[in-house]
């Protein structure tokens, strides 16, 4: 990794929520354009591991840099900073009083104080990159699961982050839904985003990944190509959790 810019680096990073431990002197370097994709058995501290990289959970210990610059420095203000780490959830959490277009432009108004013109020419370029050119003046209500996902990511995207968390963003949505998502997170790794992607779609994460990171118990238990995750894990836990979905 050293001939490529690392975007993100994570050192001796430790969560505890009151006595319990949820992530236990986590290290990892992403460099930029990589796709990193975390698989593990439900609660070992995946989603909080999101949580903690874009500010939504204090770090007991630890670094968190990105572009070099320490986010665990008490005077950064993490409202500019999230702005650089989108991140899109389980729940789509679009306002139901607003249309598609109003949602996506809040935050780049509000927050970035950026021209109109300029934010709607972009929102309207991403939705066409979705498939959903045609419902900008729709409400939530409107639309299905798959495509309130698709629009949260848009929403994501036109804040111009430069890395992306995906968090189980299909685990909520009905089977025949879930692959117009996952096809637009394909794109934008073909793209050259830089994602961490939290998912329990093996397939998926199988495509999509340039490296996989296999947590439990709050820390990584292994990491390494897809290919030779898939077919040759190294650790007895990794080989257990494949064994169980039957890879």
């Amino acid at each position: 990794m050293s001939d490529q810019q690392i975007l993100l680096q994570v050192r001796n990073l430790t969560k505890k929520f009151g006595n319990k431990t949820i992530l236990d002197d986590i290290d990892l370097s992403i460099p930029k354009g990589k796709v990193v994709v975390i698989l593990g058995p439900s609660g070992c501290g995946k989603s909080t591991f999101l949580r903690c990289l874009n500010g939504l959970e204090a770090i007991q210990s630890g670094d968190i840099l990105l572009n070099g610059k320490n986010l665990t420095d008490k005077k950064i203000e993490w409202q500019k900073i999230r702005q650089k780490i989108g991140m899109v959830f389980q729940s789509y959490d679009l306002f139901p009083n607003m249309t598609v277009i109003e949602n996506i432009l809040l935050g780049p108004l509000k927050v970035q104080k950026r021209n109109k013109q300029e934010v709607l020419v972009q929102a309207r370029q991403l939705l066409s990159r979705v498939g959903l050119a045609d419902r900008e003046h729709d409400y939530p209500r409107q639309l299905s699961g798959g495509q309130k996902q698709r629009i949260a990511i848009v929403r994501a995207l036109c804040m111009n982050p430069e890395i992306m968390l995906f968090d189980e963003v299909t685990a909520s949505l009905d089977p025949e839904m879930v692959r117009e998502v996952l096809d637009v997170i394909l794109q934008l790794a073909e793209q050259g985003m830089t994602m961490i992607i939290v998912t329990h779609e093996m397939n998926f994460a199988r495509l999509v990944a340039d490296e996989i990171i296999f947590m439990d118990k709050g820390q990584i238990c292994e990491s390494g190509q897809p290919e030779d995750f898939f077919t040759d894990p190294k650790t007895d836990r990794a080989k257990q959790f494949l064994n169980i979905l039957q890879y």
